[in-house]
Protein backbone atom coordinates (compact mmCIF):
# COMPACT_ATOMS: atom_id res chain seq x y z
CA UNK A 1 0.00 0.00 0.00
CA UNK A 2 1.49 3.31 -1.07
CA UNK A 3 1.06 6.40 1.05
CA UNK A 4 0.62 9.55 -0.95
CA UNK A 5 0.60 13.04 0.45
CA UNK A 6 -2.10 15.39 -0.74
CA UNK A 7 -1.25 18.97 -1.58
CA UNK A 8 -2.36 21.79 0.69
CA UNK A 9 -5.22 24.04 -0.41
CA UNK A 10 -4.20 27.68 -0.65
CA UNK A 11 -6.06 30.21 1.47
CA UNK A 12 -5.25 33.90 1.22
CA UNK A 13 -4.27 35.86 4.31
CA UNK A 14 -6.18 38.79 5.76
CA UNK A 15 -4.44 42.13 6.16
CA UNK A 16 -4.92 44.65 9.00
CA UNK A 17 -7.88 46.27 7.17
CA UNK A 18 -9.67 42.95 6.72
CA UNK A 19 -8.91 42.49 3.03
CA UNK A 20 -7.81 39.19 1.55
CA UNK A 21 -4.24 39.32 0.26
CA UNK A 22 -1.84 36.81 -1.24
CA UNK A 23 0.75 35.53 1.21
CA UNK A 24 2.46 32.46 -0.15
CA UNK A 25 3.03 29.85 2.56
CA UNK A 26 5.89 27.35 2.59
CA UNK A 27 5.17 24.63 0.04
CA UNK A 28 5.97 21.18 1.44
CA UNK A 29 3.74 18.75 -0.43
CA UNK A 30 2.46 20.92 -3.23
CA UNK A 31 -0.19 23.62 -3.24
CA UNK A 32 -3.51 23.82 -5.06
CA UNK A 33 -5.32 27.09 -5.58
CA UNK A 34 -9.14 27.17 -5.42
CA UNK A 35 -9.37 30.23 -7.69
CA UNK A 36 -10.49 28.05 -10.58
CA UNK A 37 -7.97 29.05 -13.21
CA UNK A 38 -6.06 25.77 -13.10
CA UNK A 39 -8.11 23.27 -11.13
CA UNK A 40 -5.96 20.20 -11.66
CA UNK A 41 -2.60 21.93 -11.31
CA UNK A 42 -0.46 21.46 -8.22
CA UNK A 43 2.20 24.09 -7.66
CA UNK A 44 5.44 22.65 -6.32
CA UNK A 45 7.51 25.81 -5.84
CA UNK A 46 6.91 29.28 -4.47
CA UNK A 47 8.15 30.78 -7.74
CA UNK A 48 5.55 28.95 -9.83
CA UNK A 49 2.77 29.80 -7.40
CA UNK A 50 3.89 33.43 -7.29
CA UNK A 51 3.53 33.64 -11.09
CA UNK A 52 0.07 32.07 -10.77
CA UNK A 53 -0.95 34.65 -8.14
CA UNK A 54 -0.26 37.42 -10.66
CA UNK A 55 -2.64 35.90 -13.24
CA UNK A 56 -5.83 37.79 -14.05
CA UNK A 57 -8.09 34.90 -13.01
CA UNK A 58 -6.45 34.65 -9.59
CA UNK A 59 -6.56 38.42 -9.09
CA UNK A 60 -10.25 38.47 -10.06
CA UNK A 61 -10.94 35.65 -7.58
CA UNK A 62 -9.19 37.62 -4.82
CA UNK A 63 -11.22 40.74 -5.70
CA UNK A 64 -14.47 38.73 -5.54
CA UNK A 65 -13.47 37.38 -2.12
CA UNK A 66 -12.94 40.95 -0.92
CA UNK A 67 -16.27 42.10 -2.36
CA UNK A 68 -18.11 39.28 -0.61
CA UNK A 69 -16.29 39.29 2.73
CA UNK A 70 -19.43 40.46 4.58
CA UNK A 71 -21.31 37.52 3.06
CA UNK A 72 -18.53 35.16 4.15
CA UNK A 73 -18.93 36.38 7.72
CA UNK A 74 -22.71 35.92 7.73
CA UNK A 75 -22.31 32.48 6.15
CA UNK A 76 -19.78 31.57 8.83
CA UNK A 77 -22.25 32.61 11.53
CA UNK A 78 -25.00 30.59 9.85
CA UNK A 79 -22.76 27.52 9.63
CA UNK A 80 -21.72 28.00 13.25
CA UNK A 81 -25.40 27.84 14.30
CA UNK A 82 -25.91 24.75 12.17
CA UNK A 83 -22.90 23.03 13.74
CA UNK A 84 -24.13 23.90 17.24
CA UNK A 85 -27.60 22.51 16.51
CA UNK A 86 -26.12 19.35 14.99
CA UNK A 87 -23.90 18.88 18.05
CA UNK A 88 -27.01 19.19 20.24
CA UNK A 89 -28.87 16.64 18.12
CA UNK A 90 -25.90 14.26 18.27
CA UNK A 91 -25.73 14.59 22.06
CA UNK A 92 -29.48 13.90 22.38
CA UNK A 93 -29.23 10.88 20.10
CA UNK A 94 -26.25 9.56 22.09
CA UNK A 95 -28.32 9.79 25.28
CA UNK A 96 -31.10 7.82 23.59
CA UNK A 97 -28.61 5.22 22.38
CA UNK A 98 -27.17 4.86 25.89
CA UNK A 99 -30.67 4.46 27.36
CA UNK A 100 -31.65 1.82 24.78
CA UNK A 101 -28.37 0.02 25.38
CA UNK A 102 -29.07 -0.18 29.12
CA UNK A 103 -32.62 -1.42 28.45
CA UNK A 104 -31.31 -4.07 26.07
CA UNK A 105 -28.65 -5.21 28.52
CA UNK A 106 -31.31 -5.52 31.23
CA UNK A 107 -33.57 -7.57 28.95
CA UNK A 108 -30.68 -9.82 27.96
CA UNK A 109 -29.88 -10.37 31.63
CA UNK A 110 -33.55 -11.22 32.32
CA UNK A 111 -33.52 -13.63 29.37
CA UNK A 112 -30.44 -15.37 30.75
CA UNK A 113 -32.12 -15.77 34.15
CA UNK A 114 -35.25 -17.24 32.54
CA UNK A 115 -33.21 -19.67 30.43
CA UNK A 116 -31.26 -20.77 33.50
CA UNK A 117 -34.50 -21.29 35.42
CA UNK A 118 -36.03 -23.33 32.59
CA UNK A 119 -32.90 -25.46 32.28
CA UNK A 120 -33.01 -26.31 36.00
CA UNK A 121 -36.69 -27.26 35.70
CA UNK A 122 -35.89 -29.61 32.80
CA UNK A 123 -33.28 -31.48 34.78
CA UNK A 124 -35.31 -31.84 37.97
CA UNK A 125 -36.54 -35.35 38.62
CA UNK A 126 -39.88 -35.63 40.29
CA UNK A 127 -40.66 -38.58 42.42
CA UNK A 128 -44.35 -39.27 42.75
CA UNK A 129 -46.01 -42.25 44.29
CA UNK A 130 -48.58 -43.19 41.71
CA UNK A 131 -50.33 -45.59 44.04
CA UNK A 132 -51.40 -42.88 46.41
Amino acid sequence: MDISLTPDIYTPSVDETGNYIDNIPPINHGLKCPCGSRKDVMFETKAKFSVHCKSSVHQKWLAILNQNKANHYTEMLKFKKIVESQQKIIAEQQLKIDLHKKELESKLHDKDIIIEFLNTKKTQVYSVNLLD
